[in-house]
């Protein structure tokens, strides 16, 4: 039997976190009411100019730098040339011939190691706007808002060779463009998009196949379904004795099914010319040390230095530098506190709990540094107990309350008063003669069972450490 080797590259746009657009001064944020972010020069009207924004050019650069590019010294824009309802100039302004960044790479770890994947080339561009399918009335309505918001696209080299491999690279852009604060990466809002191009070929062979570009992909899972879908559709295609197309396809997660939009166009289909609105943009030495003087920490560094300064177990490094919102939280709220192990453990263990439970991702947290450090504070000086915090946290995660009025409010705090604990355990101890009588013969788990009806009658507000004390007290008594 034949056995197939997988070829895969990767078309990455990312929408760049500035607050207007590439060539006007509209705002990028996202969902507002449709076509309320527009003006003249986004939705294409006859005579208006362009004016880039120079904070695209400094993200741009910056990516390229962190991704170990070559940056273009003269950038020239071009005019890619389409009809689409979405595009109102029918005109996209794209960098066809001198792309900002060039010959970079990033290294991704793989199950036989550290693969470095090649980048080609980063561009920017504007984005086109939305179109939006009415079922109902059987109509298309188009909202411009997003026209012209600024992109980057990076054009991986086909490097990749299985969906496990493109998941660690796209993970690896990520965490390095939310570190750069270029933009959130955030998949489900469609701010950063991946499109897929993959051929297959018999293993050993030194040609490419046929290669296809796959769209639609809005999350890492609906990635990876589409990428066994395509190379599996392609296989048996090849094993049929059929040709592979090459074409753009459209890929449908609910039914794991991709079906076929147009033929793959190639670069002369769009009649690229030079941008005559905008003049070459001239990128100097010194220009470029300003932008690597300003790159942050990155994660391995960061990681690193988690481990050394704070005496982190590389485990918690790991997690808490996954996600920069994470990092930042954990960083600011031990500045606080100077508790590096207690804050690493609630950011682990239940705000991650939350996270999976809400289905939200890091960058969507909205508590501050400041609530997390005084419930920290409360519950390590004795104010609450644990599962009191756990409930006060659960509120803070949602509502970023004050941990120290929520509690003062709801009557939260530990009750110390040792004579209305002893009040309560007589009466648990006379009520419950049987649980009594199985600790007394050596069933030691039965006196988790008094705790409870303890702490149930405390009203969760107890010492669990002082009941089990004075439980034992009593029970030990002949």
């Amino acid at each position: 039997m034949k056995q197939y080797e997988t070829v895969i590259g990767l078309e990455v746009h990312v929408e760049l976190a500035t607050k207007t657009k590439i060539f006007c001064s509209c705002s990028t944020a996202f969902g507002g009411a449709p076509n309320t972010h527009t003006c003249p020069v986004c939705t294409g009207m006859p005579g208006s100019l362009p004016v880039l924004n120079k904070q695209v050019v400094e993200y741009a650069m910056a990516v390229g730098l962190a991704t170990n590019c070559e940056i273009t010294r003269k950038n020239i824009f071009d005019r890619k040339n389409y009809f689409y309802p979405d595009n109102p100039q029918n005109y996209q302004i794209s960098q066809l011939y001198h792309p900002i960044c060039t010959n970079g790479g990033v290294e991704i770890e793989t199950a036989e190691g550290k693969k470095t994947i090649g980048i080609h080339e980063i561009h920017m561009e504007e984005d086109a706007g939305k179109l939006i399918h009415d079922d109902w009335e059987d109509c298309s309505l188009v909202d411009f808002n997003r026209s012209g918001v600024p992109l980057i696209e990076i054009v991986s080299e086909p490097d990749m060779r299985s969906a496990d491999e493109v998941i660690a690279y796209l993970d690896k852009l990520r965490m390095i463009i939310q570190y750069l604060g270029a933009s959130d990466c955030k998949l489900q809002e469609g701010s950063m998009r991946a499109d897929v191009n993959l051929s297959v070929r018999e293993a050993g062979a030194s040609e490419y196949g046929t290669r296809t570009e796959t769209k639609n992909l809005n999350s890492f899972k609906a990635i990876a379904r589409a990428i066994e879908a395509e190379r599996e559709r392609q296989i048996d295609l090849i094993e049929s004795g059929k040709q592979v197309v090459q074409e753009t396809r459209r890929w449908d997660d609910n039914k794991e099914y991709s079906y076929a939009m147009r033929s793959k166009e190639d670069a002369q289909d769009y009649r690229y010319f030079p941008e005559p609105d905008l003049v070459p943009v001239v990128i100097d030495d010194a220009w470029i040390e300003r932008v690597k003087a300003a790159q942050p920490e990155f994660r391995e560094e960061k990681k690193a230095r988690y481990i050394a300064e704070f005496g982190l177990p590389e485990y918690d490094a790991d997690i808490l530098t996954g996600s920069k919102k994470m990092a930042s939280l954990f960083e600011e709220t031990t500045a606080i506190c100077k508790k590096p192990k207690k804050v690493s453990n609630w950011l682990m263990v239940e705000t991650m709990r939350l996270l999976k439970e809400k289905e939200m991702e890091p960058e969507d947290l909205t508590f501050s540094p400041e609530n997390l450090a005084k419930l920290i504070e409360l519950a390590d000086s004795g104010a609450i107990n644990s599962s009191v915090a756990k409930e006060v946290f659960e509120v803070v995660f949602g509502k970023n309350i004050d941990p120290d009025k929520y509690v003062e409010e709801n009557g939260l705090k530990t009750v110390h008063d040792e004579g209305a604990l002893r009040a309560v355990i007589e009466e648990v101890i006379a009520n419950n003669p049987q649980s009594v009588a199985d600790y007394r013969n050596g069933k030691e788990k039965a006196i988790g069972f008094l705790v409870g009806q303890t702490m149930k009658a405390m009203k969760g507000k107890a010492d669990p450490g002082m009941i089990n004390k004075v439980l034992k007290e009593y029970l030990l008594k002949d």
